[in-house]
């Protein structure tokens, strides 16, 4: 499904599939914007309408719009009064399912993603974690609210999700998904974090926490 050129823009029919076919396949993507590349080594797969994770899960409302929208479509939304998590769109239009990224490596444009990440008079943040988490991530891409909605299909779209450049590299995992409470949290009925073994960008994962119910898209 991923195009023929290792550079080419991934097009609508690679993101027009299931929600889980979508997220194994963005494992060793990249995404592209405003200077830096990120190579995917970790996802999360939310289903949309009926996944109790999901941002999507009682329908679609003013704030997750986006996620009923093309798929390919590129839904950022700001959490806990501080952070941006950018996700893609997945699986047929009006199913409100999305990937979101939760972490990559650097491999292209890490002065700049060093601009966004590092804090002037404390130590440089190390390479693996400038993009390791979704909010992290988001922010060495240089991602926020303008970005919601944003079409990664068009041609002229400025965030670039291209096919995996060689070796997607170790076998892929899968397990709960992190910070998600209640029955979306269940991994064994949602076992829907997928990641690649070995790579040091992965996230550690954490519980949800009942008391501060968090859900994904």
């Amino acid at each position: 499904m991923s195009p023929s050129s290792r550079t080419s823009r991934l097009a609508r029919d690679f993101f027009d599939r299931d929600v889980h076919e979508v997220s194994r396949d963005l494992l060793g993507a990249r995404v592209s914007h405003d200077g830096v590349t990120v190579r995917i080594t970790e996802v999360e797969a939310y289903g949309g309408i009926g996944d109790p994770g999901a941002h999507a899960f009682r329908g679609k409302t003013p704030r997750n719009a986006v996620l009923f929208d093309r798929p390919g479509s590129l839904y950022v939304y700001f959490t806990y009064g501080m952070h941006f998590c950018s996700n893609l769109v997945a699986g047929p239009h009006g199913q409100g399912a999305a990937v979101l990224l939760r972490a990559g490596e650097v491999i292209d444009g890490e002065d700049r993603a060093r601009e966004r990440r590092d804090v002037p008079g404390k130590p440089p943040v190390p390479a693996r974690d400038l993009a390791r988490g979704p909010a992290r991530l988001a922010v060495t891409l240089g991602l926020s609210r303008p970005h919601n909605g944003l079409d990664t299909v068009a041609p002229d779209c400025p965030v670039l999700v291209s096919a995996p450049n060689g070796s997607v590299r170790g076998p892929v995992r899968t397990g709960p998904r992190v910070g998600v409470t209640g029955p979306g949290g269940d991994g064994d009925v949602y076992p829907w974090r997928y990641w690649l073994e070995g790579e040091p960008t992965v996230s550690a994962y954490r519980p949800g926490v009942l008391r501060k119910r968090r859900t994904r898209p």
